[in-house]
């Protein structure tokens, strides 16, 4: 068994595992936990037998499934698609210690809750691994069946609409990719007289397609990551599944399933169809620059904390595909590098903020003020994670949003300029939310009654209200500080030294730009 069949499998025995469990929740949680720790150590063993400069595709196998259609169960990873099963592997534990403690709703246990969780990840693995078209389309639709249960079972009180808008929206963006998919399996027998779901067989047939051909298939390829990521106005099933979710859902949400999108576009829109990816890419980057702009204006505009985060996230995308389709090594290396950065810094933002909400019991923003004098600690893991998500040099996200705007400016610089508007209103939300929770009195009547909370403790001389209510907020505890602390690591150490990352995602970034046939701007010789 190879390296990534492991990573596939140990989720999904780790499920079965604990859905099979009947003891108390507490062996649930221990038995998931070690699954997820086991994960990492094989994705860690994976990267550590990566070759960056090896084949394209490596840790690869396959097995025939429906051989009269030329479908394999074929795997394998290139750069890309192993840093992004290395944070899934990363966060995952993560996410799992943070649900820990979490109040689910009544007659769900967190056996049930972690085994959903575990299938997602094994699932979205096998997404990023796939290397045959079809099983790619197959497992793109049933990652969504685990994420509509934990969404529609242990969400808000919204839960089910939420977790409906989700399931329909990429479903049917799927639905269309296949449209594609067959497409691309028509005219490999049109032209071979065989078909096939090959990826690599795909690129280099369809990559002689006359552009009218490459046309429609790109689009239903577009169309479903652009669901998927999302780009406006594709948008607006992530604000309502981030704000129904649980906490731990929506780190795996925007943190890891989102980035299928993006991860779509690299390995199948660009190289599948590289001459429709460059004629359609200014109607991409229209749509990348006003992800950038409305995800931003949204995010300083809202009253919630959960659709603040889903906003913040949609601008983000927005830099990513501004990346990705410029078509440039450097702003697609940034492109590529962004996506694991923003799983880092937004992924810790959303766990901070469900901290926050365990505290006060409220989503709203106005119910807030003053935690940092009681929570410093929480105060400042929220700065930090604050000031990685609005890119501060120094930090993860700095490295990837310089590479895209550096790279970017030579080929796209209209869409690069008011992309920068971006950052400028990045630092505006994020200082914002940190002072209206943080900084000023102590106040809202969600802080007044934080002895509710899990780390609260009630003082009848603390905190006095109007009507009796008393409450000091409890500061983090070593659970929690050990489901930030790692990640606090990578803001910092990323944000220092990025090459291990650079240096895996550079030759698949390179690989890509030469299937979509285009070469980097070449720099003006200066005059004597």
């Amino acid at each position: 068994m190879t390296l990534l069949l492991a990573l596939i499998l140990v989720p999904l025995v780790g499920a079965v595992v604990v859905g099979l469990l009947r003891g108390t929740d507490r062996a649930a949680k221990l038995t998931a936990l070690a699954f997820s720790l086991a994960e990492l150590v094989i994705a860690a063993a994976a990267w550590g037998g990566y070759d960056p400069a090896g084949p394209r595709m490596q840790l690869t196998s396959s097995v025939e499934w429906i051989p009269a259609f030329g479908i394999e169960l074929s795997f394998g990873v290139d750069g890309i698609a192993l840093v992004m099963i290395a944070v899934i592997a990363l966060l995952m534990p993560l996410v799992l210690g943070f649900s820990w403690g979490e109040r689910l709703p009544r007659g769900r246990t967190h056996g049930g809750f972690f085994s959903l969780l575990l299938v997602e990840q094994a699932l979205t693995v096998a997404v990023f691994a796939a290397t045959d078209v079809f099983v790619f389309y197959v497992l793109f639709e049933i990652m969504l069946i685990p994420m509509y249960f934990l969404i529609g079972g242990y969400g808000g009180p919204r839960r089910r609409y939420a977790a409906v808008k989700f399931f329909l929206y990429s479903f049917l963006g799927g639905l269309i990719m296949l449209a594609s998919a067959l497409g691309a399996y028509a005219y490999a027998v049109e032209v071979t007289g065989q078909g096939t779901f090959d990826w690599a067989t795909l690129t280099r047939v369809l990559g002689q397609a006359p552009t009218s051909v490459q046309v429609w298939i790109f689009l239903g390829f577009f169309l479903a990551f652009a669901i998927k990521a999302p780009l406006v106005p594709f948008h607006t099933w992530l604000p309502d599944a981030t704000e129904q979710a649980p906490i731990g859902v929506v780190v795996i949400v925007v943190g890891v399933l989102d980035k299928v999108g993006t991860f779509g576009f690299l390995r199948y829109s660009l190289p599948l169809t590289p001459e429709a990816s460059q004629l359609l890419a200014p109607l991409v980057l229209v749509l990348a620059v006003i992800g950038v702009l409305y995800g931003s204006l949204q995010a300083y505009g809202q009253t919630d904390l959960k659709r603040f985060l889903a906003y913040v996230s949609i601008a983000h995308f927005g830099f990513m595909a501004l990346g990705i389709f410029a078509f440039s090594t450097q702003a697609m290396v940034g492109a590529a590098s962004y996506m694991v950065n923003h799983s880092i810094a937004t992924g810790m933002l959303v766990l901070v903020v469900g901290l926050i909400i365990a505290r006060g019991g409220s989503t709203r923003i106005a119910d807030y003020g003053g935690m940092s004098g009681v929570t410093p600690l929480l105060g400042g893991m929220l700065l930090v994670a604050g000031l990685s998500t609005l890119s501060l040099p120094g930090t993860n996200s700095f490295v990837s949003e310089f590479l895209v705007l550096i790279g970017s400016f030579p080929t796209r610089p209209v869409y690069t300029i008011l992309a920068t508007v971006g950052m400028i209103l990045a630092a505006v939300y994020v200082l914002w939310l940190y002072q209206r929770v943080m900084q000023g009195p102590v106040s809202g009547d969600a802080l007044v009654g934080a002895a509710k909370g899990p780390g609260a403790t009630a003082d009848p001389n603390t905190l006095s209200r109007p009507g009796g209510r008393h409450a000091v907020i409890g500061d983090l505890g070593p659970r929690e500080l050990g489901v930030l602390a790692p990640l606090v690591v990578l803001v910092i150490g990323l944000g220092i030294y990025p090459e291990p990352m650079l240096d895996v995602i550079t030759p698949s970034v390179e690989a890509t730009m030469s299937e979509v046939g285009v070469t980097d701007p070449v720099a003006p010789q200066g005059g004597n």
